[in-house]
């Protein structure tokens, strides 16, 4: 009896992925939204080996900091989302994983996050039965909740789907972008730590900035969903997060007038920053804005990196 074209298959043992940079927030949707970028990402190698146990290999990568990342898979966002993924199916062989980092640490572009999107996107690609994308979410929260403190999908979830995600703790879902929309990414060569960051958002606030803020949101969501370049360019503007985050980050405030000189539609802190992001109506007005953009980082001290990316940017994908 000849082996049907399943049997005949052999089974993948290993697999490279990549996942994108995100902007976590957009400003206006703490914790709540995302998108990806073009540009830098992380790459991971997943092997699947006989011993039930998730182990990482080596992390390799030119950004600061790569030295320091933990080894033990507990304490790295790529090990603990494999782990989480490894006793949900219950498993009975394990991940060996390298990680090849090319988001900087502490970047604000979400450089932990991409890490386990990365390796869990490998991963599913050597299992015998590969899981959806909304399968997957819920272990790269509990990946990216190693180093953020808490579950928050902002990061993970347009990593995984590509575009801008409105992310909750219980699903993703993917929100209409205008192909037309651009943004320009600045990551100066300054760290700032997410649990620093968050700890700057520890008072109460007023409930009046919470009804300006949400009114912010509802006109940048319809904005988005209408593509009415007038509503976005209201609702662009976050007064509860970056007020408080501004001072963290020397040079925001002339990164961010130079983008609004330049036409931007809104700029603001990226995730937990210091990277500063801006949208644009045109490739053409994003391409023109980021020189400006950089040399305001410059000017303040600091060299810096600009990108430009479409905001309907690619999700994580299997590259070999």
């Amino acid at each position: 009896m000849s082996a049907s074209p399943t049997d005949a298959e052999p089974k993948r043992y290993e697999a490279r992925a990549f996942a994108p940079a995100s902007i976590g927030n957009i400003g206006v949707g703490f914790d709540l939204l995302g998108h990806a970028i073009e540009g830098p990402r992380d790459v991971a190698i997943v092997r699947r080996i006989a011993a039930p146990e998730v182990r990482i290999a080596a992390i390799r990568g030119d950004v600061a900091g790569v030295d320091a990342l933990p080894l033990e898979a507990e304490r790295n966002t790529a090990g603990r989302a494999l782990i989480a993924l490894r006793e949900s199916l219950g498993l009975d062989h394990g991940f060996e994983v390298e990680l090849e980092k090319g988001i900087p640490l502490g970047s604000g572009l979400g450089g932990s996050a991409a890490s386990c999107v990365a390796a869990l996107i490998a991963a599913n690609a050597v299992l015998d039965a590969p899981l959806s994308r909304d399968a997957l979410y819920p272990f790269a929260l509990q990946g990216e909740a190693v180093a953020s403190g808490s579950l928050h999908g902002d990061n993970v979830a347009p990593m995984l789907l590509g575009g801008v995600v409105l992310a909750t703790q219980d699903r993703m879902i993917p929100l209409q972008v205008p192909t037309w929309l651009y943004c320009v990414v600045v990551h100066p060569d300054q760290v700032l730590e997410t649990r620093r960051a968050r700890a700057a958002l520890s008072e109460p606030y007023p409930l009046s900035q919470f009804v300006e803020q949400s009114t912010h949101l509802a006109l940048f969501l319809t904005g988005l969903q209408r593509g009415d370049i007038a509503l976005i360019r209201e609702g662009l503007h976050d007064v509860l997060v970056e007020p408080r985050r501004a001072s963290l980050i020397p040079g925001f405030v002339e990164v961010k007038a130079a983008a609004l000189a330049n036409d931007a539609l809104g700029a603001s802190i990226s995730g937990a920053g210091p990277s500063v992001f801006a949208w644009f109506a045109s490739k053409e007005n994003a391409e023109a804005a980021a020189p400006s953009m950089r040399a305001a980082f410059v000017a303040a001290g600091y060299d810096a990196r600009a990108y430009v990316s479409p905001v309907a940017a690619r999700r994580a994908e299997v590259l070999a």
